[in-house]
């Protein structure tokens, strides 16, 4: 009898403005067969973003029912918001026989390293800390104390670059996703090899 084949869990993290989510966006053009985990957050939609496409946006108390419950493979507060993967939804994709990308937070990739040892971490990196602060500033999205609060958080990751397997520095955002979509046909193929 064939041994059931389970997909690979990548978790994508990094600072606020590093290009994580353009980053996510171009692989999944170029890379089949992987999916893509929708978060649960407590935070406000920003402009454009769609709920069951971007996140899953849900009420605090929502949200602590379902800690409470244990239903998340790993939660975070990020930058006053809470954050979060339901297990559930992870386990089926994996079990599936396909890849899942996480884009999450460092607390919480480091939650899903220590439960799901077999994860594959990547960490998307600014060229410098100054790159990303400009970053930030010309989003224009948040008063000068809450992006002072994404700085500070900012150099808290990027002090944990050195836990992940990869770091991809986006200093060309071309650049940085023919490195992410090789990184994972490289995993893919390792671990068909391993088999």
């Amino acid at each position: 009898m064939k041994k059931r084949t389970t997909g690979s869990l990548f978790v994508l993290s990094g600072p606020s403005g590093a290009g994580k989510g353009t980053l996510r966006k171009k692989m999944f053009e170029k890379v089949p067969g992987i999916t893509f985990s929708i978060s649960c957050t407590t935070r406000e939609p920003r402009e454009g973003e769609r709920e069951g496409i971007d996140y899953h946006f849900i009420s605090a108390d929502e949200f602590h029912s379902r800690l409470e419950r244990g239903e998340f493979l790993e939660n975070a507060d990020v930058h006053g918001h809470l954050y979060g993967t339901l297990r559930e939804d992870a386990v089926r994709v994996l079990n599936s026989g396909s890849d899942i990308l996480l884009e999450i937070d460092v607390q919480g990739a480091l939650q899903v390293r220590e439960k799901m040892p077999g994860s594959i971490l990547l960490f998307v990196a600014p060229p410098s800390f100054e790159e990303l602060e400009q970053r930030l500033r010309d989003r224009g999205t948040e008063s000068e104390e809450r992006l002072q609060i994404r700085l500070r958080n900012a150099r808290w990751e990027m002090e944990k670059a050195p836990l992940y397997d990869y770091v991809i520095i986006n200093d060309d955002i071309e650049r940085a996703a023919e490195e992410l979509e090789g990184i994972i046909l490289e995993q893919r193929k390792n671990r068909e090899a391993r088999r």
